[in-house]
């Protein structure tokens, strides 16, 4: 029992026993969501410890080296944060019948995470049973388990009537959602053999569960919305029209354009590769092979830099312009709404310019000069983000949606040249990044700066236009930039007491964390206050939703900067 109760498991389910206590509470009846979560949480359970304990082998994937499976962890975030987020919702909306859209809405996305990681789940074990070929006593039993697994699915699909029909939308209604749902999980399935077999030893199955999720709810949305203002039958119903043409809706539908785009950019980027190789066009000559190697070299980066050129410049805005969002070309629209308050937002990017460029030159002339622990060096740039973030989410939250969209952006543009080594930045790109890597980070992709800025934008991103927590949007910020910096930092300097024989973080460490976000909390609650936000959390709340998130970066293995700012915004939801 010791060895299949262990810490990151117990904050798993102590996470989850947090948020079906608001369940039972809330105004609304979510108790059929929160039934659906329970057996989620069973069977990703029972799939980690069989993997773990080695009585599944999963030999076709490589996993991170150094992680565990880190199944139930990421089977149940993204189910456990839209349910945190209905529950927040139900008790705004005898105030605000316009949350029942949104509620709606994040109902449909809570399914589909958790049909997702289900249908995953189901695919990894039947997948493991087809390599037995009934070879072992586990392999042996193949048709009960496959019976087991077409149960627990009929009984999730009969969940999953239950909660649409509540709505009471029509049978066609729910028919055509149920589809949609089983749609995005059959995608699911694809999409993380993909990404397990294209990105061998850079994710856990739990990392890539979220991940998965992630990209297909992402994908699905900006679908759905396309389809919606084609005014295609049920799908131009209010479950995917938003009705809101404001600056807030209006910047998230041009990150998603542009974030989208940039995630096809490789297919399409492959795609003019394939064709102009197969021209002739970059042809090697066996007399002048460096010549070639050089040439094609060049090709290669002048073929990229035209096709991103033409995602942003053409496609993406024709979609902007197709769905009828924006009539002006993005950067244009951009600009006017930067020059909206041009003194408060010009000198805003003015003091991120000077933050970013002191940070960037001398932490790495630091890193190539001095023998300070690289991690300490890391959680420096924790410490950016708190200064570059904090204000703009206090005085100017819109424009740092839009900018965190553009950050994100350049992180991925960056991170393929470096991948790719285009000219004439590659070989800079990877020399600057590698300086600042971790265990987590593998040849093929450098993770953990791209993970730090997502972290700290999805929460803001998620944060609705009405809410009786207002800090939630700081869910990453404080989780990542005050949380863990001060826990690495006060661990690795005065840390005694480990919780864990084999791994490294220490009772200090997490103590000082969780103390500096309670500081942290006190110090900006009082001035929100100030703002006209509504205050309503207990200070119980707020200690819990602390602990559980400082207790899990104590005990995960996982990828902290991914799951944590998930879980606590989930928490302070609550």
């Amino acid at each position: 029992m010791a060895g299949i109760l262990v810490g990151e498991r117990v904050v798993v389910f102590l996470i989850i026993a947090r948020v079906l206590f608001s369940v039972f509470r809330s105004p609304s009846s979510l108790l059929v969501e929160g039934v659906a979560l329970c057996l989620l949480a069973l069977v990703s359970f029972m799939m980690e410890i069989l993997i773990d304990c080695g009585a599944l082998g999963l030999s076709r994937f490589k996993t991170r080296p150094g992680a565990s499976s880190g199944i139930l962890l990421g089977a149940t975030t993204l189910p456990t944060v839209f349910l945190s987020r209905m529950i927040q919702l139900c008790r705004a909306l005898p105030e605000h019948h316009t949350g029942e859209h949104e509620h709606g809405i994040l109902k449909l996305q809570y399914w589909a995470a958790s049909v997702s990681s289900l249908g995953v789940l189901m695919f990894l074990s039947l997948l493991q049973r087809n390599l037995s070929s009934g070879r072992t006593s586990f392999g042996l039993g193949n048709m009960r388990h496959v019976r087991a697994g077409m149960l627990l699915l009929v009984i999730y699909v009969g969940l999953c009537y239950l909660s649409l029909t509540s709505n009471a939308n029509g049978d066609s209604y729910v028919a055509t959602m149920m589809l949609w749902i089983l749609f995005q999980g059959l995608v699911s399935v694809k999409l993380i053999q993909q990404i397990l077999l294209s990105f061998p030893s850079c994710a856990s199955i739990g990392e890539a569960l979220l991940v998965t999720g992630s990209l297909v709810l992402y994908f699905a949305d900006m679908f759905a919305f396309t389809l919606s203002r084609a005014n295609l039958s049920i799908l131009s119903s209010k479950s995917f029209s938003s009705g809101h043409e404001d600056d807030k809706s209006k910047i998230s539908t041009i990150i998603q354009g542009v974030l989208v785009g940039l995630l096809l950019l490789p297919l399409f980027y492959k795609s003019v590769l394939w064709i102009w190789f197969s021209s002739g066009a970059l042809i090697k000559s066996e007399t002048h092979a460096f010549e070639g190697r050089a040439s094609a070299g060049m090709g290669r980066s002048l073929i990229f830099y035209a096709s991103l050129g033409i995602m942003l410049i053409l496609v993406v805005p024709a979609w902007l312009h197709y769905v009828h969002v924006l009539e002006v070309h993005p950067a244009s629209w951009i600009l006017s709404f930067i020059f909206t308050e041009p003194l408060k937002r010009l000198m805003l990017c003015i003091y991120w310019l000077i933050v970013i460029c002191f940070s960037v030159f001398r932490f790495y002339n630091i890193s190539k000069s001095s023998k300070i622990e690289r991690i300490l060096l890391r959680k420096y740039y924790h410490l950016v983000a708190v200064i570059m973030f904090v204000p703009a989410l206090i005085f100017q939250p819109d424009f740092l949606d839009l900018a965190f969209g553009g950050a994100v952006a350049v992180f991925l543009v960056l991170e393929m040249i470096r991948v790719w080594k285009i000219w004439p930045l590659g070989d800079l790109v990877d020399q600057f990044m590698n300086a600042f890597t971790d265990h987590r980070d593998s040849d093929i992709l450098i993770v953990s700066h791209f993970s730090l800025l997502l972290g700290c934008a999805l929460p803001k991103w998620m944060s609705a236009r009405f809410y009786d927590r207002p800090l939630v949007p700081f869910a990453g910020i404080l989780s990542l930039g005050i949380g863990d910096t001060m826990a690495s930092m006060v661990g690795y300097k005065y840390g005694v007491l480990r919780w864990s024989k084999t791994g490294k973080k220490t009772v200090e460490g997490t103590a000082a964390g969780i103390t500096s976000v309670l500081f942290a909390c006190s110090v900006l609650l009082p001035l929100l206050a100030s703002k006209g936000y509504i205050l309503s959390q207990h200070w119980l709340s707020l200690a819990v939703a602390v602990t559980l998130s400082g207790l899990l970066e104590a005990y995960t293995t996982q990828l902290d900067n991914a799951f944590i700012p998930l879980v606590f915004y989930g928490l302070l939801c609550l």
